[in-house]
């Protein structure tokens, strides 16, 4: 069992490195269609590797494969086999999924599941270093030999002025923090560059004796055959947005995952590990590390869970742990008039935009089954919520109690109660994001459906990220209409509509109405963003979505850009 289950994950990690590989010839094509069909296609392997590993279990046994006792001693077995693996931590995830795609949640316990891992979380011994080591007298031949080393087929379309708009920014950001001589500091750049959408990026770190700076060098392709620097990173929050969780997985070359999860970490230290994971493209491993992460806090922390702050949703119960970044959302047994979604349309939008493009402007979203949690650890008043709105999905078992089926996300501040202690300052800069966030949204072809303030949240980094999933459809399947003018004053002041609209029918002069209680956010909102209630502002992307048009939106200020080329009327879409 143990051998067949191993087999099962060489395999998976082999092709899901040769998916990755492909990343160079998509970039260098400028395949951003492909680039799309890919990250969802790797998505879908792992749930592949896993069925198929579980159909040959069946074959490699004569024996009852739900008898714990026999996964006691597969564990152990497997546990010798990847002892000093270069990726045991995935390795151990996957023994995981197979044994929970055969019994359920509940049966999950140390002795038969990797709960904690097996080895001592440290970096692992290996034959050879992850990153290139760059050193010299000069900072300008540095950066020469990072990029004429780099691994592109693609020739430079001005490597010269690269170099002045890189040294432009590392001295402004980097040179005055320096203590050491020029000759004393050293570049380690990780050897696999990171490729997410049209953009690729070869990220490092800049070390000055006990100092050490983040680096990213973001690299495009002109689509005429040439590619280019169009802008360089050196601070960890900069880094940080890079690899938000509101963005999709890299598709980046890691056969030792750790040691790349590991120097991330260093270089952004507020990054939760399940994060890191998420971004390298491993989510099931990043559920593994979120659940070892939250049960680790709830030993260490004694508040209660409680309901989410903010306005009740219509169709899930959303509760936190005030001392834990993470809000959990149930959908509820019943929804209230106007919805007409069901549990399994929630689920499928919720699926869409896990193999969706996220642009950074949708929060990414892990989905488990059967979590158990400490009873005592819920408030009075969340338990009675569940019991009410949401029975179907729990079970109360003496002093835990079990969650069927739930989402976590990182918390955010949504936006209608961000605007209720903001300054003039922060509401025009949070509207300008909301704004865009709408924007973006629509031109990586998805239409929010609900856009009330308080289905958008604002990071830390004062960014608007939609959360609210229940009713997204794809843009291009919306029908947008200007609202028929009245044939008389009779039909004006009807309560109901005196025309017909069909199921896809949009009226953007309608969204006037997400603003009702905020004059201010609204006056601010229409000065910068009024095409949004224009018909022809929607059409518009549609023509252009069918006609194959793919979004630039960069994790990063287009004050950032080095870039002086002409942009395109959707410019106003980059961050």
């Amino acid at each position: 069992m143990a051998k067949t289950i191993l087999n099962g994950f060489r395999s998976y990690f082999a092709d899901h490195l040769n998916a990755t590989l492909s990343a160079k010839a998509r970039f260098e094509k400028a395949d951003w269609i492909g680039t799309q069909k890919a990250n969802a296609d790797r998505l879908e392997l792992y749930t592949d590797k896993i069925n198929q590993t579980v159909q040959y279990l069946g074959m490699v046994t004569n024996k009852d494969l739900a008898k714990l006792d026999l996964w006691r001693e597969a564990k152990l077995a497997y546990t010798q086999l990847v002892f000093n693996f270069p990726n045991f931590e995935i390795a151990e995830t996957f023994f995981n999924s197979v044994f929970s795609q055969i019994h359920d949640h509940d049966k999950i316990a140390e002795d038969v599941v990797f709960v904690g891992s097996s080895q001592a979380i440290e970096a692992p011994e290996s034959e050879y270093s992850i990153f290139i080591r760059y050193k010299g007298n000069n900072y300008r031949d540095t950066f020469h030999q990072i990029l004429s080393e780099s691994e592109f087929s693609l020739p430079r379309e001005n490597i010269a002025r690269d170099l002045d708009n890189i040294m432009t920014a590392f001295s402004r950001e980097v040179v005055p923090k320096l203590d050491q001589h020029e000759e004393n500091i050293h570049f380690d750049i990780l050897e696999s560059i990171f490729y997410r959408s049209k953009a690729a990026y070869m990220v490092g770190r800049i070390v000055d004796g006990e100092n050490v700076f983040p680096m990213a060098l973001v690299i495009l392709n002109n689509e005429h055959g040439h590619v280019f620097v169009d802008t360089a990173l050196f601070n960890a929050d900069e880094l940080s947005v890079v690899f938000s969780f509101t963005r999709n997985h890299f598709m980046v070359d890691a056969p030792l995952p750790y040691q790349y999860a590991h120097f991330l970490k260093n270089l952004m230290p507020n990054k939760l590990d399940h994060e890191i994971y998420n971004s390298l493209g491993f989510p099931k491993h990043a559920k593994t590390e979120f659940y070892r992460q939250l049960f680790h806090h709830l030993k260490q922390s004694k508040d209660t869970f409680i309901i989410a702050p903010g306005i009740k949703g219509m169709v899930m119960v959303v509760f936190t742990l005030p001392s834990y970044n993470i809000v959990f959302k149930i959908i509820k047994d019943r929804f209230d008039p106007p919805k007409e979604v069901t549990h399994d349309i929630v689920r499928q939008k919720y699926h869409m935009v896990s193999r969706h493009d996220r642009i950074g402007r949708m929060a990414d979203t892990q989905e488990f089954n059967n979590l158990i949690f400490p009873i005592e650890r819920f408030s009075k008043t969340l338990l009675n919520e569940l019991k009410s709105v949401a029975n179907s999905q729990i079970e109360l078992r003496r002093d835990q109690i079990l969650i069927k089926h739930l989402y976590i996300e990182r918390y955010m501040t949504p936006l209608n109660i961000f605007l209720n202690n903001a300054s003039n300052q922060e509401i025009r800069n949070v509207m300008e994001e909301y704004g865009n966030c709408i924007k973006q949204l629509a031109a990586a072809n998805i239409f929010p459906g609900d856009m009330p303030l308080k289905n958008f949240g604002v990071t830390r980094h004062g960014r608007v990220v939609f959360y609210d999933y229940d009713e997204i459809i794809p843009l291009t399947k919306c029908n947008f209409r200007k609202i028929p003018k009245a044939i008389n004053s009779e039909d004006e002041l009807k309560a109901e509509v005196w025309f017909s609209v069909g199921v896809s029918d949009i009226f953007p002069e309608e969204f006037r109405l997400f603003f009702s209680g905020n004059r201010e956010a609204r006056r601010i909102f229409e000065e910068m963003h009024s095409d949004l209630y224009e018909v022809s502002f929607w059409t518009n992307l549609q023509k252009k979505i069918n006609e194959g048009y793919i979004i630039d939106v960069f994790p990063y200020r287009r004050s950032k850009r080095f870039s002086q080329k002409t942009h395109s009327e959707f410019e106003v879409f980059t961050d």
